[in-house]
């Protein structure tokens, strides 16, 4: 963990970086005209896909990430 002052200092990539490996973020999406929930890491990544919210937030859970709604 960085201290706040190290933390203020960062700059956009760093602070995508920074948690991208134990945050990551859904948005909804379609998917085949079908509604589906993207799965990222931090950093913007893709990581995967679901076809529920609730299904996506299990799957971060599952890995051990924390997990952040994007709209």
């Amino acid at each position: 963990m960085l201290p706040p002052e190290a933390l203020r200092s960062l700059s956009p990539l760093a602070w995508a970086r920074y948690g991208a490996a134990s945050i990551a973020y859904v948005r909804p999406v379609v998917v085949n005209g079908q509604p589906a929930v993207a799965i990222h890491a931090a950093d913007g990544t893709p990581i995967g896909a679901a076809p529920t919210l609730a299904l996506a937030t299990a799957a971060i859970l599952q890995h051990g990430m924390g997990a952040a709604l994007v709209h």
